[in-house]
């Protein structure tokens, strides 16, 4: 599989209550181009990531509605947007309408990436949207179904990158890493919400020998 025909098959994905930020257009939020340029930006991403030597692969659960639905990018909000692109020589633009938003859990990961020098690939399991029926600016858990999928996915993405290590962030990214027949190395770390934030400074901060 290629970077293009990984990008291409999550094109494709349709579930019920989920976006797809790749090939879904939001009314409420998107300028007209936002599908397209969230593909392309990730397609961008990952054919740098793979000539690179990645150290670890961040998996969180799912995008999330202040995040992932906007910038297309896993663990990333529209603040963090250009900054996480930029770390893979990828130029990128605001697709979305008013205000910026911001989300918490991507505050807390960039606080922790941006100490970070090691190439670091972020995704999830379930890569898209998923939300309430007839509430798109909601976040639910994906079920059982999509997470089959994404877990089909996220191994295909570990063969691509061949990271050294996969990092899971909280119960539900750490048991689908655990169920891949993978040999990478798991180290699994708190979720920073919910109050997990410290405890997921420090395990990090470990983990890549930052010194907190």
């Amino acid at each position: 599989m290629t970077p293009f025909d990984f990008v291409e098959a999550l094109k494709t994905l349709t579930f019920e209550n989920t976006f797809n930020p790749y090939s879904d257009h939001c009314p409420t939020c998107d300028h007209n181009n936002a599908p397209r340029h969230r593909y392309d930006v990730l397609l961008s991403i990952l054919e740098s990531a793979i000539d690179s030597d990645i150290d670890s692969l961040w998996i969180g659960r799912d995008l999330g509605y202040r995040g992932g639905r906007r910038t297309g990018l896993a663990l990333t909000d529209e603040v963090h947007m250009a900054t996480h692109a930029n770390r893979w020589g990828v130029s990128t633009e605001r697709v979305t309408k008013g205000e910026i938003v911001a989300e918490r859990t991507a505050a807390v990961t960039w606080d922790m990436l941006e100490q970070i020098d090691t190439c670091i690939f972020l995704w999830n399991v379930f890569p898209l949207h998923p939300h309430q029926p007839n509430q798109p600016f909601t976040n639910r858990s994906h079920n059982a179904r999509e997470r089959c999928i994404g877990e089909e996915l996220l191994l295909a993405l570990i063969h691509l990158l061949e990271p050294r290590r996969l990092v899971p962030i909280g119960n539900d990214a750490a048991m689908s890493a655990r169920r891949l027949d993978v040999k990478n190395p798991i180290f699994q770390v708190r979720h920073p919400s919910y109050g997990g934030r410290d405890e997921f400074v420090k395990q990090v901060s470990d983990l890549y020998d930052l010194g907190h």
